[in-house]
């Protein structure tokens, strides 16, 4: 399926909980990547800070600065939520705020890795929590690499105003770098005004809607047993049938002649698929 990005506007909060609860539920191999320039929050919250040593995209890309070796660590800085599936693996993302400066640079890098992913031995689809655009150096390669971009907001009026004009700067700038358009969607998160409603006064379609569900976003965020059953993850369990739909549509109609072709990258193939992540 390609790269499928979360993001968000400045004061609309979500992404991480509804990226990770997505990728809980996800029914086909999945990498999770934290790609927040402000830190990823997944190693110190939900998963209680209990790993062996560092790991994760920081890592990743000092390494890449040094030796240029992204094709082999990759694996070796992935944390499997499945264990030992190998089905649901996480890239963390940063956590010391220097490793914030060597990662910018590789957005490209790693974009151009994502995408490979789903043409690998086996594929992944690849699903990346940009976080929130209005910070300092976010990733607008890997937005832009993405089969479908979608823009987390809550569905009350001070979001959604903030909402519009994210929605205004990922058109503007995907215009300029002359993408095809229909990457963008809608996620809503909560309560508050209807799917339709929303969709009309942002002139862009609602893809899906969560629920309200503090007590499993609080798992998400601090740790502890996910529920399949609670309302959040039968939700985001959901979310991939309108996702691939929409990527279908996409690449059905990408595919008559005279359409915009995505670029063409090398497939990479995953060592040691028995090994532990």
């Amino acid at each position: 399926m390609a790269i499928i990005a979360l993001v968000s506007a400045k004061g609309s909060p979500g992404v991480t909980t509804s990226a990770l609860a997505a990728a809980l539920s996800w029914p086909r191999r999945l990498v999770l990547a934290e790609c927040d320039p402000a830190g990823g929050s997944i190693l110190a919250g939900y998963l209680g800070g209990a790993l062996d040593g560092p790991r994760g995209i920081g890592e990743l890309a000092v390494g890449e600065l040094r030796d240029g070796n992204l094709e082999t660590a990759f694996w070796s800085q992935l944390v499997d939520l499945d264990a030992p599936k190998r089905e649901r693996l996480l890239l963390p993302g940063v956590v010391d705020p220097a490793q914030a400066g060597s990662v910018t640079p590789l957005w490209q890098r790693f974009a151009d890795f994502f995408t490979g992913l789903e043409r690998g031995v086996p594929p992944y689809d690849v699903l990346v929590d940009c976080g929130r655009l209005q910070v300092g150096g976010p990733p607008w390669p890997v937005l832009r690499a993405a089969a479908i971009v979608l823009l987390v907001t809550r569905a009350h009026l001070p979001d959604l105003s903030a909402t519009r004009s994210t929605i205004q700067a990922i058109e503007r700038d995907f215009t300029e770098h002359r993408l095809p358009p229909g990457t963008l969607r809608l996620l809503v998160v909560g309560d508050g005004h209807g799917n339709s409603e929303i969709s009309k006064a942002l002139r862009l379609p609602v893809i899906a809607r969560l629920p309200h569900d503090p007590r499993t976003a609080e798992v998400l965020s601090l740790g502890g047993t996910v529920r399949a059953g609670r309302p959040l993850m039968r939700a985001a369990g959901a979310l991939e049938v309108p996702v691939r739909a929409l990527l279908d549509r996409r690449r059905a109609r990408l595919a008559w002649p005279g359409a915009a072709q995505p670029r063409a990258v090398a497939a990479p193939t995953v060592p040691g698929v028995s090994g532990a992540v």
